[in-house]
């Protein structure tokens, strides 16, 4: 059994911040025909999320199918009013995990439907890490998000759409070592005209490492070059292992990371790695313009992914995530250029620290960081951390307490 279908004859469209990415968007849910399929992690009652609003009411009561899934820790401080004007109008409405707090804390926060998806008429998907929250578009200021998303048409499109439709069945993949797994997966069921696709999947059921090993497959087969661009950069041994493999046999090897995080603790934890990759041959770029929330990689300008899941233990570990991956050398030269104008304007480009004191205790701090926070997801594991995803959606008069999310 294949792991991966990848399908030809898509057509894509890369899209840049919430500038680019909510006006297609909104323009396709007010002509959309038959059916609206939203998937996010956080909706906000601002501008752009009273705009989604709006629209999802329009559509419902002209007679579109009309249904917006939100996470029940991301979306948490929306007021009820918002989501009741929009049941009252026909929309489905549906939390992912609306868990009240237990002693004041919310045990949801480590579980977390991260992922970005949108079906417009089942023509038509979007997938990406853009939040429907004014936080994406320039004007919020100085902490406004650089972000990423991918409008597609083509047979993937079903991919996508069966996805959000329903829950992944409560099984794993058959025993076959990782790399037959992977070997297959790379290779398309048949050849044809446009750009090749696939739906990556992460949850805890059927797809728990999918994102990751792709990653790991697409570095250990470049050549030329690889550039990532991730927000939280926190990922396993062997996948930093890979990228310094990478850079040794030549490959040059870019890594875009937060150089003024929306929470400090981020940057830190990522410098905790500067060292062992810096001094590896890999090359480490700080996006400091304004707060990095990209989730997008190019490697030897064929193949690309865009999509929610970040290189940390949360997205790696236990987040439902969603990417789409790429293989068609147009998309990915529009990728490349984007990522690296980021590299040439917009960062700052680090050197590995000489050796010293500090730099040891710097080193040895970073070793126990790395392995309490790579083993967080089975410390948590008694949260709703490995729960069958089925039993975690529930309908709109779930409550939902305030709580302020994190992208």
């Amino acid at each position: 059994m294949k792991v991966l279908q990848w399908t030809s004859g898509n057509t894509l469209t890369f899209l840049e911040n919430g500038e680019e990415f909510f006006p297609r968007v909104f323009e396709l849910i007010d002509r959309a025909r038959s059916s609206v399929s939203i998937e996010t992690f956080i909706v906000a009652d601002d501008e752009v999320g009273q705009r989604l609003q709006q629209l999802l009411i329009a559509a419902a009561r002209r007679g579109v199918s009309t249904q917006l899934v939100m996470d029940g820790y991301g979306s948490a401080p929306l007021p009820p009013e918002y989501v009741t004007a929009m049941t009252d109008a026909g929309v489905v409405v549906r939390w992912f995990d609306p868990r009240p707090p237990l002693l004041g804390v919310r045990t949801n926060m480590f579980r977390r439907l991260h992922r970005k998806l949108v079906v417009l008429d089942d023509e038509t998907a979007f997938i990406g890490g853009i939040n429907f929250t004014i936080e994406h578009l320039r004007k919020f200021g100085a902490l406004s998000k650089q972000d990423y998303a991918v409008e597609v048409r083509g047979p993937v499109v079903a991919q996508v759409a069966q996805a959000m439709a329903a829950p992944p069945p409560a099984r794993r993949f058959p025993g076959k070592r990782l790399w037959q797994r992977l070997s297959s997966a790379l290779i398309p069921e048949e050849a044809g005209e446009g750009a090749r696709a696939v739906l990556l999947l992460r949850d805890n059921q059927e797809h728990p490492q999918d994102i990751e090993w792709m990653y790991r497959v697409g570095i250990r087969a470049a050549r030329r070059e690889i550039v990532i661009a991730n927000a939280y950069f926190f990922p396993g041994y062997r996948l930093l292992r890979d990228l310094r493999k990478a850079a040794k046999r030549g490959v040059a090897v870019h890594l875009i990371l937060q150089g003024r995080p929306d929470m400090p603790s981020v940057r830190w934890l990522a410098g905790t790695l500067y060292d062992y990759l810096l001094r590896g041959g890999v090359r480490i770029h700080e996006y400091c313009e304004r707060p990095l929330h990209a989730k997008v990689a190019v490697i030897d300008g064929t193949w690309a992914t865009v999509g929610s899941s970040n290189l940390d233990p949360l997205s790696l570990f236990l987040n439902l995530e969603a990417n789409l991956m790429v293989e068609d050398e147009g998309f990915a030269a529009e990728v490349g250029r984007h990522l690296h104008r980021l590299i040439q304007g917009q960062c700052r480009d680090l050197v590995a620290p000489k050796a010293g004191p500090s730099t040891l205790i710097r080193n040895a701090i970073g070793f126990g960081a790395f392995h309490v926070l790579r083993r967080l997801p089975g410390l948590v594991g008694w949260l709703p951390a490995h729960a069958d995803e089925r039993t975690l959606l529930q309908g709109a008069e779930a409550a939902v307490p305030p709580v302020a999310g994190a992208p």
